[in-house]
């Protein structure tokens, strides 16, 4: 992010709130009783604050905004927690940002996100790499993550 962006007030923001993180967190705890996994407290503030965020976080954002107003996090808290919810496709990292996102698609995917150079956010999608899968298999290489990362300005940047 450049920090130029003084227009991202104008933009749609993404972020969960009130009901809407509700029913996210309700489907969470779900999809956790269905593989016998466990969203234990941390987990599921560290998701919560994924969830409600408009833009990636880092995780000393996580680790500062987790007590609220109170105490914040101790690291190791938010790093198991980001570990968990990555491993069950709650979240994603991006790479590029050294952030963390909620995963805006259910079920198992290769990652994809459009990452606005002006205002930061990170659009994620499902690309089609079935044509790369099926080269490496060719190769005798058996791909287990994918996580593409493209830069350059969101919509709402632009037309500013």
């Amino acid at each position: 992010m450049s920090g130029a962006c003084h227009h991202h007030e104008d933009h749609d923001h993404h972020g969960l709130h009130g009901a809407a993180l509700g029913r996210a967190l309700e489907a969470a705890e779900m999809r956790c009783a269905d593989t016998q996994e466990r969203l234990t407290p941390p987990r599921r503030r560290v998701l919560e604050l994924l969830l409600a965020a408009d833009a990636p976080l880092k995780a000393y954002d996580l680790i500062a905004a987790y007590g609220g107003q109170g105490e914040p996090a101790k690291p190791p808290t938010v790093y198991r927690a980001l570990e968990f919810l990555e491993r069950l496709g709650f979240a994603h990292r991006i790479e590029s940002l050294n952030a963390y996102v909620p995963c805006r698609i259910e079920g198992g995917h290769m990652a994809a996100f459009l990452i606005c150079d002006c205002c930061g956010e990170a659009a994620e999608f499902e690309p089609d790499f079935g044509p790369t899968l099926a080269a490496s298999r060719a190769a005798g290489y058996e791909v287990r993550q994918v996580t593409l990362e493209a830069r350059g300005l969101c919509a709402g940047c632009r037309e500013h």
